[in-house]
């Protein structure tokens, strides 16, 4: 961002910090994609809470914003491994921010599987945790009891702006990256998988450039609406994959699984919206498939006789070119702000929420003051 725009955006995160104000002193571990816009984000947290540490989501990091945000935080490697197990992440926090009171962002569901033994154990108290994320808040609501409150931003109206604009950003960079090759997507057929929020804008986004379109989604209720759009929609993921030559997973839970890979058709092209170890079981075709570069963000896999080709080594493509969303993103961060000051001042229960509508309504209306001129 250059001069003015930074100074627009410090605005804008002084407003919102005065509305949605910190209670009391509390401590934050921010799990985050550490894109350049990132640290404006970080800054504005800092104005009202201590930030123990920032963990940046592997794939996602933008060198010059993690130069910047080591100047002035801790940043610690994020693995999902680690807090998959409660001892293990019961020791990260009693090292990281021991006896404080803590309010966890989280985006995916890392603190999912240690979150009783967090709230229990911990030193200090969890206050609570704010999750970012669409597969996150399914994580946290799988779980038959939360000890905390857990205030969801992923379904809230304000993130329907940028789950659009993600989608563009995905087939953006998928195109981009197919071109590298000397190869176009225009007249293909593609797959969707999961058709939410991400999922549908893709799917139009393809069609509106040209492509074939299907989709596939386990949620039978969601195949009627893409089936309603337009969209072939096969009974089956393997039936919806076998003709694709490019295939699009949005479903945040392991779209792709061993089985599936066999089902694609030769030089198809497979990308996703997350993280590879939330949508494709790449690991289960170790010894089966020999992988090799072959361009920038390309890997074919092969076997005799079959051939695939996987984008960013299956991580978020978009990310590729930064997963650009403009001045949108925003309005998800003050969100996070403001889910952040309700748990600082307690009287939530143990479970999942979301913010009230009102809350919502006030960062629109800042957010209209600052960016729609």
């Amino acid at each position: 961002m250059e001069g003015p725009e930074k100074a627009r955006v410090d605005a804008y995160f002084r407003r919102i910090t005065a509305e949605f104000p910190v209670d009391g002193m509390i401590s934050l571990l921010v799990i985050t994609h550490l894109l350049a816009e990132r640290p404006a984000f970080l800054h504005a947290l800092a104005r009202t809470s201590t930030i123990a540490a920032v963990l940046p989501k592997p794939r996602s990091v933008n060198r010059q914003a993690l130069l910047e945000v080591r100047r002035t935080y801790a940043v610690h490697d994020l693995s999902r491994a680690t807090f998959a197990d409660p001892a293990k992440a019961l020791d990260y926090l009693e090292k990281t921010a021991p006896g404080q009171d803590l309010v966890l962002l989280d985006i995916g569901g890392y603190f999912a599987p240690a979150v009783t033994t967090l709230a229990e154990k911990f030193s200090g108290h969890v206050l609570g945790i704010v999750e970012d994320t669409e597969n996150g808040h399914q994580r946290y609501e799988a779980l038959e009891e939360l000890p905390c409150p857990v205030l969801s931003v992923a379904r809230s109206p304000l993130k329907h702006c940028e789950d659009h604009l993600v989608g563009r950003s995905i087939v953006f960079s998928t195109d981009a990256l197919v071109r590298t090759r000397g190869d176009i997507l225009t007249s293909r057929g593609a797959c969707v998988i999961g058709f939410g929020k991400v999922g549908r804008s893709i799917a139009h986004t393809l069609r509106a450039h040209d492509l074939r379109v299907t989709v596939f989604d386990s949620d039978p209720v969601k195949r009627v609406q893409a089936r309603s759009q337009g969209f072939r929609t096969p009974s089956s993921c393997t039936e919806a994959i076998r003709d694709a030559e490019l295939v699009l997973c949005a479903t945040g839970n392991l779209a792709l699984r061993q089985g599936h890979f066999e089902a694609l058709r030769n030089g198809a092209y497979v990308a996703s919206v997350t993280s590879s170890e939330d949508e494709l079981e790449l690991n289960a075709l170790d010894g089966l498939y020999q992988r090799a570069p072959v361009g920038d963000h390309l890997t074919r896999y092969e076997v005799t006789g079959h051939y695939f080709y996987v984008l960013a080594e299956g991580g978020a493509v978009n990310f590729v070119h930064g997963a650009a969303v403009g001045s949108y993103i925003h309005l998800v961060q003050a969100e996070i702000i403001a889910a952040t000051a309700a748990l600082s001042r307690g009287g939530c229960d143990p479970g999942l929420h979301q913010v009230p509508p009102a809350v919502r309504q006030t960062i629109a209306q800042v957010w209209l003051d600052h960016f729609d001129r």
